[in-house]
């Protein structure tokens, strides 16, 4: 008997972009990986590929009923493909990773495990890379936009553009959507009055092809994604306490 929707325990979402030659071995890792996890589901999002990455998962769904496959028409974005992924979700809780096989998702069961002990008030336990295996400038990069993200927004977190995520799916749903919202999640999710949960992960090198990104992604529209999640930490308000009055009710004469 197929689990129903409330059963799920956990909802992986995996946005790709051209990336083939990584679906059948990624694939096969996540299923084993969340194994103790049952039931569970993996949605990949297809963000408008060009090569043969609608045929690769098509084939890997093949005695998978957990994989579920969306397909964009267009090219999106990843933060674009993880909304899509989310929405159509359907557990309480999601895992993220990226799709080129540098997350090893051998460590979303500690991530899934620090999100259940933080309790309601954690609200995403985030992954951060040790032994990075991008190449020099990559990764000098990656080291200049965490260290300039953290002075500002002060989220305690240095690598938040780690794919690595697990975090609850009704949490997500009320951030301010934006392109690129899925590296400044923990800032938000703090900014939301949760808790934000750190734990190492191994980077890996990826399995196949080359990334999306370059240095224009990376650094100087990243600037300026930092400075719209500046202001919005700035002007958040707590909402005021609400109540509700009845009616008062005159006594029969």
């Amino acid at each position: 008997m197929s689990a129903t929707p409330r059963d799920l325990r956990l909802s992986v979402v995996v946005p790709v972009r051209n990336e083939a030659g990584n679906i059948a071995a990624l694939v096969a890792e996540i299923g084993a990986a969340c194994s103790d996890l049952a039931p569970f589901e993996v949605i990949y999002v297809d963000d408008g590929s060009g090569d043969g990455t609608a045929a690769a998962l098509a084939a890997a769904q093949a005695g998978r009923p957990w994989l579920r496959v969306l397909h964009h028409a267009r090219v999106g974005g990843q933060s674009a493909a993880v909304r899509s992924g989310v929405t159509a979700a359907r557990s309480a809780i999601i895992a993220t990773l990226d799709g080129d096989g540098q997350n090893d998702p051998a460590f979303i069961p500690a991530l899934f495990a620090a999100l259940v002990e933080g309790g309601p008030g954690a609200g995403l336990a985030q992954g951060q890379r040790v032994g990075r295996k991008d190449g020099w400038l990559k990764s000098l990069q990656s080291r200049i936009a965490n260290g300039v993200r953290g002075r500002i927004l002060k989220d305690a977190t240095r690598d938040t553009g780690c794919g690595l995520k697990v975090f609850r799916r009704d949490v997500y749903l009320v951030l301010p959507y934006f392109d690129a919202l899925h590296r400044f999640m923990p800032a938000l999710v703090v900014r939301e009055g949760l808790s934000v949960v750190l734990r190492d992960v191994v980077d890996r090198p990826r399995f196949t092809g080359r990334s999306n990104y370059g240095l224009f992604d990376r650094l100087w529209v990243g600037l300026l994604d930092l400075a719209g999640v500046w202001w919005l930490i700035r002007r958040r308000r707590p909402a005021p306490a609400v109540a509700e009055t009845s009616p008062t009710v005159s006594p029969p004469c």
